[in-house]
């Protein structure tokens, strides 16, 4: 069962942000050998515009990065294990009408996310939402 993203955009309603079950099955993995892990939804460049899993804090995010949403990978009755998902500010203001499903492929990714070694990589789904608020 896919998991939605706890709502963290100011004056919206609605998830930003999702994982399909294969996501959430490898991020439980990775979450035994990493610990808390976060996601920053890259630019571009080298990334090649994917979703960069880091542990938690190793991605260091300012008032130039937005909190899309928080996914909790936690089974049913376990302790929570919140993810958080963001993005720039600049990347947000061209993406501000889409929702967001974090997939796994098979395939090496560059960069430095954490699923790297495991032989896949994180891929951005996008769709148009319904309903958002403007960005500002």
């Amino acid at each position: 069962m896919p998991v939605d993203a706890a709502v963290t955009v100011p004056h919206e309603t609605q998830s930003r942000v999702a994982l399909t079950d294969v996501s959430v099955s490898l991020l439980r993995k990775l979450w035994e050998q990493y610990g808390p892990l976060m996601f920053h939804q890259s630019g571009g460049c080298c990334d090649g515009s994917s979703p960069m899993c880091y542990p938690a804090g190793d991605f260091i995010t300012s008032d130039a990065d937005v909190l899309l949403g928080v996914l909790d990978i936690a089974p049913p009755g376990a302790s929570p294990q919140p993810i958080d998902f963001w993005m720039s500010v600049e990347q947000f203001a061209y993406w501000s009408h889409t929702h967001l499903t974090i997939d796994v492929v098979k395939g090496r990714g560059s960069g430095f996310s954490v699923e790297a070694p495991e032989g896949v990589r994180f891929l951005i789904r996008s769709k148009l939402m319904d309903s958002a608020a403007p960005f500002v």
